[in-house]
């Protein structure tokens, strides 16, 4: 019997009063137990505000990413025990992969994207800044910085591992410390993967806590500096995001829930396509993997009415090559469900359904496992002749291996069959026409958290249907929760609070960490590509000697390099065009100068020249003008130990003082 524990204000706590039995999903017999009314959860709460949340805070944006790559190898080097535990969730190696492989890149890529998109700072720069006032002295700019309390993760069963790690990644790279609450039929894996990240002393004090079991009246102290995630059904997300307090204080509440993904045929992937294939491919691995009990899998299959058959012929027969069993067994394809109460509950939805459709493949009656103890089905593929007129293949989900077939006779009849789902994290659309993903997109994207779209020349790269991508948003509208997880560097500001401040340019580059225009600027010292990353600071600048811009330079440029633009070599053309006085410089040309103005060329810190971003040109350069240059330093950012990025802010002005060009260059400095 396994004792699932749990980890609160820096206590391992073992179950107790109102502890609930763990069923193994392959035999059915009780293997573990967890939960304890008694856990003092208000204590846990004030840990993390109080012990938790101070040391992330402190640290800077790459501080917690390197922090979370160090946890992320630390897990991968330790998954086998994982994988061992998680056979008794009913899951396969495939399955596992999934799972645990899936939430350890997911830290990976969240490690990442905060050493690559975020500053090394504390706070977040949300957008440029704005200038308020007419002079140049008052702006304005958009940050957001951590939650100063706890962020509350309620986890579903079916993902014990990625379910945690997804959600995990983004709050801790925030600075926001957490405490999951996992599903009990599967918390011992959590626990597993829990104890793994405290043993490996990589994460600060009270950053993370564990509660197997009940949340108690944890709801009840929340107030605005937390937030609550929940991941699982429909109807306990309605509860949960009813409670009065998290109404009353308006504590951030984001769910994502079950919901009747769809995926479409489209009219050109006719069979004998790989389109068709491909199609065929997609649902048959949907209504399988984790035994169909994924948030994202397919439970509705639109497809032309002349397929249909064709269709459904294929669907069963890949369906009927899928080996059910012991997922501990290397031949078996799809395990169990994750317990017999789930399994009860599939075939109670399951015989909704089929007051509606007709089930074409598979028999619980009758199948290699029917005999079994363990939460066995086969995969059950339904027909629905008529989906006008029917209710339950739209509003019922059995979270397993369960999906319906229908017919569509036009892009829009499919596409209100789509909305019909009332909301789902992800719809797919196997098609090779882009006008027919375009009108699909019009018409339902506003129904769905992710449109996917594939075909032969993206199959070979494609994540698949029910794989959310870290990258990308994962949630949607309506019946799923109406919430956002993932999508980059978007989550992590789901734990911050986004805050507009405005002031001089001095106080907007001392908040931020960088330099703003109008910002006071040092230029008593060397020059600045003499000195090393460490010796650059904030608004270091330097103001070059002009130059003078000849008829002969705009003309061997334009014969150097080819452009002959006419603006450049005719005269009267160019007087024609509303935007020149005459014949004027290149943009490039004037960038070539400037580099000649602000370069120091002897071999020193500067290590390369990595691009430049917002280039605009805001004033033209006549032949007989002079450029000068202002070169400051608006931003550091350390990439290891050897050398750093150093943002540049680029200002061409004229003769008059008057800006001709801006830009931003970036540079490796040693």
């Amino acid at each position: 019997m396994r004792q699932v524990h749990s980890f609160a204000a820096g206590q391992w706590i073992a179950p107790g009063a109102g502890a609930r039995p763990i069923e193994s999903a392959i035999t059915g017999a009780v293997i573990a137990e967890a939960g304890n009314d008694t856990l003092d959860v208000q204590s846990m709460r004030g840990f993390a505000r109080d012990v938790g949340g101070p040391a992330p805070r402190a640290l800077t944006f790459h501080d917690r990413a390197r922090m979370l790559k160090a946890l992320a190898l630390h897990l991968k080097e330790h998954r086998q025990t994982l994988y061992d535990l998680s056979f008794d969730t009913g899951a396969t190696q495939a399955d596992h992969f999934i799972d645990i492989d899936g939430g350890i890149g997911t830290i990976l890529v969240y490690a990442s994207k905060g050493r690559r998109e975020m500053h090394d700072a504390q706070v977040y720069l949300d957008g440029p800044p704005e200038q308020l006032g007419r002079g140049g002295q008052f702006h304005g700019r958009h940050i957001c910085s951590p939650l100063q309390g706890t962020a509350l993760h309620i986890n579903a069963f079916n993902f014990p591992v990625w379910g945690m790690l997804e959600k995990l990644a983004p709050t801790l790279l925030a600075g926001v410390p957490a405490i999951i609450k996992p599903a009990t039929a599967t918390s011992y894996v959590t626990e597993a993967c829990m104890r793994m990240m405290i043993q490996s002393g990589l994460l600060p004090d009270g950053a993370l806590q564990l509660i197997s079991g009940g949340v108690g009246d944890l709801l009840d102290h929340m107030d605005c500096q937390d937030v609550v995630t929940f991941t699982g059904s429909a109807s306990t997300g309605l509860h949960l995001r009813s409670h009065p307090n998290l109404l009353a204080n308006a504590v951030r509440f984001t769910a994502e829930q079950d919901s009747l993904n769809a995926s479409v045929l489209g009219p050109d992937a006719v069979s004998g396509t790989p389109e068709f294939d491909l199609f065929v491919k997609e649902v048959g691995r949907e209504m399988t993997a984790k035994a169909g009990q994924k948030c994202t899998a397919i439970r509705r299959i639109m497809v032309p009415e002349a397929q249909l058959e064709a269709v459904i012929d294929a669907i069963s027969a890949r369906l009927a090559k899928v080996t059910i069993g012991d997922p501990r067994e290397a031949d078996i394809k799809m395990g169990a469900l994750v317990s017999n109460t789930q399994k009860n509950d599939v075939l109670d939805k399951a015989a909704i359904i089929g007051s509606e459709a007709d089930r074409v493949f598979g028999d619980p009656e009758n199948f290699a496992m029917a005999d079994s103890q363990g939460a066995f089905l086969p995969p059950m593929l339904f027909h629905c002749a008529d989906p006008d007129s029917a209710k339950a293949v739209h509003d019922i989900e059995a979270f397993g291996p369960v999906s319906t077939v229908m017919p569509y006779r036009s892009l829009d009849h499919a596409a209100q069959m789509l909305n019909r789902g009332k909301g789902s994290l992800v719809a797919s659309v196997i098609t090779r026409d882009g006008d027919v993903a375009r009108e699909i997109t019009m018409a339902s994207a506003a129904f769905h958290g992710r449109l996917y779209f594939n075909n032969r020349d993206s199959m070979a790269e494609a994540t698949g249907h029910g794989a959310p991508m870290p990258h990308m948003v994962h949630g949607g509208p309506g019946r799923a929760g109406g919430g956002e997880e993932l999508g980059g560097i978007r989550a992590v500001t789901h734990y911050m609070q986004r805050t507009a401040i405005q002031g001089s340019p001095d106080i907007l580059s001392a908040i931020g960490g960088q330099w703003v225009p109008g910002a006071t600027e040092e230029t008593d010292h060397p020059h600045p590509f003499t000195r090393p990353f460490a010796e650059l600071a904030i608004g270091d600048t330097i103001h070059t000697a002009a130059r003078k811009v000849t008829l002969d330079d705009i003309e061997t440029f334009a014969h150097f390099t080819g452009d002959t633009f006419y603006a450049h070599m005719d005269d009267d053309a160019a007087r024609a065009n509303p935007f020149f006085p005459g014949r004027v410089a290149h943009g490039y040309l004037l960038l070539s100068f400037a580099a000649g103005l602000f370069v120091q060329p002897d071999p020193g810190p500067v290590l390369a020249n990595t691009g430049l971003d917002n280039l605009r040109f805001m004033k033209p350069v006549e032949p007989g003008d002079s450029i000068k240059v202002r070169l400051t330093v608006k931003a550091k950012t350390p990439r290891n130990d050897d050398y750093g990025e150093v943002r540049w802010h680029v200002t061409l002005s004229n003769q008059n003082d008057e800006a001709v060009a801006e830009y931003e260059l970036l540079t490796m400095n040693a």
